[in-house]
């Protein structure tokens, strides 16, 4: 039997979850459950919350348009979030959408705008962002909804991170061959590597005074991602699989 059921729809709720608890769908849910996806009484739905685990509910029509979810059974136990963070210099608007949901997908338990010298897009929509992030984890089933703070200039950033985090800073001008090796070098143990956290820039790269603070932090290892210049949104791919496979959950 599959580990995960691939055939039932998951839905983030915001209220809490247990046995018996009736939830009301909204307007948008109950058309999504009822009209696009043709689901009909006591067919099964998964629901999580960031906070209870997964939980596998019924569907209870009260009307034509309307209908109730009956949660029955708790199908997965709530794991802590991702202890890898996703600092990134904010895009224009369909490039970040693309950027905050892969980067989800690929494990980062939190999502940092940070603001640099030649980012492009200042102003941020975070109930944008935060939406992107809830869809991604619904689709692919994620139960640790990711962290998406407020923007911070990039010395407040780094301040805030973990002394004892592992910084892997995108730099197309590290003279670094082989990356992976790069990201093993830089862990003690590369068994039971620190806290993670990932930094890629804008399209207009960083200025020098910002890689000089950049690299004058410890924990930290420029990466070059190879010959090509990368897109952000396509290095936010590129650079978290790099991690994940090396230091990370994909080990």
């Amino acid at each position: 039997m599959a580990a995960y059921d691939f055939t039932a729809p998951r839905l983030h709720v915001a209220a809490d979850l247990g046995p018996g608890a009736v939830l009301p769908l909204d307007r948008a849910q109950a058309n999504y459950l009822l009209n696009v996806l043709r689901r009909g009484p006591a067919d099964p739905v998964l629901l999580f919350n960031g906070r209870d685990g997964e939980w596998r509910a019924e569907i209870a029509p009260t009307g034509r348009k309307s209908a109730n979810l009956v949660v029955r059974e708790r199908t997965r136990e709530q794991p802590p979030r991702a202890d890898l963070q996703y600092l990134f210099a904010p895009l224009k608007t369909a490039r970040l959408d693309y950027m905050a949901q892969k980067a989800v997908e690929m494990g980062a338990g939190t999502l940092r705008p940070v603001i640099t010298r030649y980012t492009q897009a200042e102003r941020l929509n975070l109930d944008r962002l935060r939406a992107n992030a809830v869809e991604a984890a619904e689709q692919c089933g994620i139960l640790g909804l990711p962290d998406v703070p407020e923007p911070a200039k990039l010395p407040a950033a780094l301040a805030d991170l973990n002394p004892l985090c592992l910084l892997v800073f995108c730099d197309e001008d590290a003279a670094v061959s082989d990356p992976v090796e790069a990201l093993r070098r830089g862990v003690a143990d590369p068994a039971d590597p620190p806290p993670l956290a990932v930094l890629v820039g804008p399209e207009g790269g960083f200025a020098p005074e910002e890689r000089a603070l950049i690299l004058a932090r410890p924990n930290t290892v420029a990466l070059s991602l190879g010959p090509r210049i990368l897109r952000a949104d396509t290095a936010a791919v590129a650079v978290l699989a790099l991690v994940q496979a090396v230091l990370g959950d994909a080990r």
